[in-house]
């Protein structure tokens, strides 16, 4: 697949409408993902380079946009926290309105059923309360950042 092709491919994407678009040939893997407010789109672009390179052929490398996430913490670090995930698509709020205090901070003892935080989406604000008791160890999303569904918001310590 050559930049043409993946140029091409992009803005069908992102004119498409399409969330995420995943695609896999044999050497390249792309993920594209476009956000409704019309931002431009993220792309992850891999590419595989062959084992050793052909006889009588100089290896090519092709450049691409590369977008890289944070490293996660190690799994003995976070495998004692519950995480708490978001269960919509839309917008975090730390806080029921600007001028009111956050719901919770690090550190922070929670029980089941407290709000935790706000979410907005299609100007509706869901209340997400907590499933679980204990210490809010860490805050994963900043406020006001879009959120996707499933994604990691807070990491509890039950105990």
């Amino acid at each position: 697949m050559d930049l043409k092709e993946i140029q091409n491919l992009i803005k069908f994407v992102a004119n498409s409408g399409v969330a995420e678009v995943k695609l896999e040939m044999d050497d390249v893997k792309i993920t594209i993902r476009t956000t409704l407010e019309g931002n431009a789109p993220e792309i992850t672009y891999v590419q595989q380079a062959p084992a050793q390179p052909a006889l009588g052929q100089a290896p090519t490398q092709q450049t691409a946009p590369v977008v890289t996430t944070p490293a996660v913490p190690a799994a003995d670090d976070t495998s004692k926290f519950i995480t708490i995930k978001s269960p919509i698509i839309g917008t975090f709020y730390r806080k029921p309105s600007p001028d009111k205090a956050v719901f919770v901070e690090v550190g922070t003892v929670i029980k089941k059923g407290d709000v935790l935080c706000v979410i907005e989406a299609m100007k509706l604000f869901n209340e997400i309360e907590s499933e679980v008791t204990g210490k809010i160890v860490k805050i994963l999303v900043d406020d006001m950042s879009p959120v996707e569904f499933d994604q990691p918001l807070f990491l509890v310590d039950p105990s």
